[in-house]
């Protein structure tokens, strides 16, 4: 499950699990998501000047969906992705700057939660951001078609989305998905020195700012999903 650090008024939010010595996919699972939402919690529950970082060790910062689980329970998947979306409007919303480390892989329902943090830093020699559902035949829903193009240059949303393009740190960088590109080593350094120069704008006027900023995406983010805007494996 994801756990904390801190480094001085910066907050690390690993998206999982602490100790371990195996590469995990930190998929979001509804009890992943349960823990997510508790532990941004506790970041704003602190108070004085503050910031968050979130990263993950190995191979992954996060492989999205857990399919698995969705696969079994495909009954309940208006609702899952509901949830899904609560990830992404709290990010956009976080009454503190929030900076995405980004040192592995982030795919699809991942992608977007670093799409949702105010800045990203990505590594320089691994690790891609992708939109596969195109090649997986998933559709995105209101909400993330919302998050993706409002939050990334627009040529560069439509290739991502149309054509399931594998963005390197570099690539990332230049077509704007990314800010910053770093060696392995100092993916994360350099994600907290950022948020640690921004951790006086913590406070409500910065979440109210970024309400505004976000406006429309939110709205779309907050609609539920239902049947009307999506239709799972009927494309």
């Amino acid at each position: 499950m994801p756990y904390l650090e801190r480094d001085g008024d910066v907050h690390i939010l690993f998206l999982g699990p602490e100790g371990s010595t195996e590469d995990s996919e930190n998929r979001f699972h509804p009890d992943w998501i349960d823990s997510v939402h508790s532990l941004l919690d506790e970041v704003e529950a602190i108070s004085g000047p503050s910031a968050l970082v979130t990263s993950a060790t190995g191979k992954f910062f996060t492989n999205g969906l857990d399919t698995d689980w969705l696969f079994a329970n495909l009954d309940k998947i208006t609702s899952y992705l509901d949830r899904v979306h609560t990830l992404y409007t709290r990010l956009l919303t976080f009454p503190m700057a929030t900076v995405a480390a980004v040192q592995g892989h982030a795919f699809g329902a991942g992608a977007m939660l670093a799409t949702a943090h105010d800045f990203r830093v990505v590594r320089a020699d691994r690790g891609f951001y992708c939109l596969p559902e195109v090649s997986l035949n998933m559709p995105f829903t209101i909400g993330m078609s919302a998050l993706i193009t409002g939050r990334l240059p627009k040529q560069t949303a439509v290739e991502a989305m149309t054509t399931g393009k594998r963005y390197g740190g570099p690539d990332a960088v230049a077509a704007g998905i990314a800010d910053a590109v770093a060696d392995v080593d100092r993916v994360l350094p350099d994600a907290v020195a950022r948020a640690a120069a921004l951790t006086g704008t913590r406070g409500p006027n910065l979440a109210g700012i970024k309400r505004g900023i976000h406006a429309d995406v939110l709205a779309a983010l907050n609609t539920p999903t239902g049947e009307s805007n999506f239709s799972f494996g009927n494309q």
